[in-house]
């Protein structure tokens, strides 16, 4: 597809991390030998940083504005695109199919996507990619709906 191209922001809807955000790393239109289906190579936010007060100390101001990351294959069918772009340096050579196969590779790779985030993190650029998706709440929902009725 053309419009999934290399920094484009995504969020999974199937499966463990459905409803994270991810960042294409590496579109596969035709797909490959091993995966035969159009995917792509993405690294997302498995945990979010929490909020930060301005009461908080510098120690826990960096401990709670830690990522961690994941990186994965995924099919095109479960990657609904946004209109936001991410832009990360480092990622092109880091994660690639080969990246897949031995675990130390992996690990290693996913250190490396955890220091980019945190780096784009702490700028203070692409502030949405940082915050979870809101949850749908049926009681305020709910509530609203009452109130507009009286």
């Amino acid at each position: 597809m053309k419009f999934l191209k290399v920094g484009r922001v995504a969020i999974i809807s199937r499966g463990r991390y459905a409803g994270k955000k991810v960042v294409i790393v590496q579109p596969q239109d035709n797909g490959s030998k091993k995966h035969p289906f159009p995917h792509a190579l993405v690294a997302g936010i498995e945990r979010y940083p929490q909020q930060i007060t301005r009461r908080m100390g510098k120690a826990r101001a960096t401990k709670r504005s830690k990522v961690k990351p994941f990186i994965k294959v995924v099919n095109y069918n479960h990657l609904m695109p946004t209109r936001y772009t991410l832009e990360l340096e480092g990622l092109k050579g880091v994660v690639t199919n080969e990246t897949f196969t031995e675990v130390t590779q992996r690990e290693e790779a996913k250190k490396t996507v955890k220091k980019a985030l945190e780096e784009r993190y702490s700028s203070g650029k692409n502030r949405w990619f940082f915050t979870p998706l809101r949850e749908f709440r049926w009681r305020e929902w709910d509530m609203s709906a009452t109130m507009r009725r009286h």
